[in-house]
């Protein structure tokens, strides 16, 4: 599964806590690890501020952010490589440190 090289800008609405809560929820298809699957999805559908309170929750639920693709990637190395994503990318080495 490939991911763009650049975040797209996300448009549309702000999400409250109850749906930004529910991305814990998606399960991932086989073979993929399911904490990534939801990472992978979080960014593709969030805003910054969303991405950043949903890994309160992600990191509250005890998931691990270390979580790696089939290609044994996780989500920061891959988010690295974006142009936009300067936001997530702090995001999730904000709570890769604590």
């Amino acid at each position: 599964m490939a991911l763009k090289k650049d975040k797209q800008k996300v448009l549309g609405e702000m999400l409250d806590d109850q749906r930004i809560k529910r991305f814990l929820d998606y399960e991932a298809p086989k073979g993929v690890d399911a904490d990534f699957h939801v990472l992978e999805k979080a960014y593709r559908g969030m805003r910054a501020e969303n991405f950043m309170t949903f890994l309160h929750f992600f990191t509250a639920a005890k998931r691990n952010l270390h979580a790696t693709n089939p290609e044994g990637k996780s989500l920061l190395d891959i988010v690295s490589t974006h142009r936009h994503a300067d936001d997530y990318v702090a995001a999730l080495k904000e709570h890769l440190a604590k």
